[in-house]
């Protein structure tokens, strides 16, 4: 098994099981406190379906701070449970869509099960590989991306395919956990610093 691949298993593993068992532990902060401590403010996330807010494991707060215009067709890569989906609906209003993909099985049920309960009809939830986006060229006003970029080694194919996705003058707005100082070979194989 190549390491890309080893890789994307455990990824998806460990996220499948903050969506199964969000208060259980993980080698990365889940959960409301965290969401708060990011930036999204209490009153942004009682308006949020719990059951995402619950299972949210960002790196920030890209819903909040993106610029999202009435009427837009958001892409949220790496939905997770949904919450940076439910904050752009409501900013998009009625005349605008959102697209939550992510490529975690349980974090889209979760994901869904939200929708469900808030009865979002301006959302939806699908699963795809982010280097893989089952999306026409050109489709997209604004995408936001909360922390996928690391856990991922294949970064140049999922930056092609945002700028296969997006429309001409549309944007992407990200973001990422990075560190001050390169890691050593050593470091960088180690899996406990994945999420780190």
């Amino acid at each position: 098994m190549t390491q890309a691949l080893e890789l994307r298993q455990k990824v998806n593993a460990a996220y499948s099981d903050a969506a199964a068992h969000p208060e259980g532990r993980h080698p990365f902060p889940v959960g409301r406190t965290f969401a708060e401590g990011v930036g999204y403010s209490a009153e942004i996330l009682n308006r949020v379906p719990s059951i995402s807010v619950e299972a949210f494991t960002g790196v920030s707060n890209v819903s909040v701070f993106a610029e999202i215009a009435r009427g837009e067709r958001v892409l949220d890569l790496g939905c997770g449970a949904g919450l940076d989906s439910f904050i752009a609906a409501e900013r998009t209003g009625d005349g605008g869509q959102v697209l939550g993909i992510d490529f975690s099985f349980s974090m889209l049920e979760r994901a869904r099960h939200a929708q469900f309960e808030a009865g979002a009809e301006r959302v939806s939830f699908g699963q795809a590989d982010a280097e893989r986006l089952p999306l026409p060229d050109g489709s997209i006003d604004v995408v936001l991306v909360n922390g996928i970029f690391n856990l991922n080694p294949n970064r140049a194919a999922i930056f092609r395919e945002l700028g296969r996705v997006v429309k001409r003058g549309g944007t992407v707005f990200s973001a990422e956990l990075t560190v001050r100082e390169p890691l050593s070979p050593d470091q960088r194989g180690r899996e406990s610093n994945w999420f780190a």
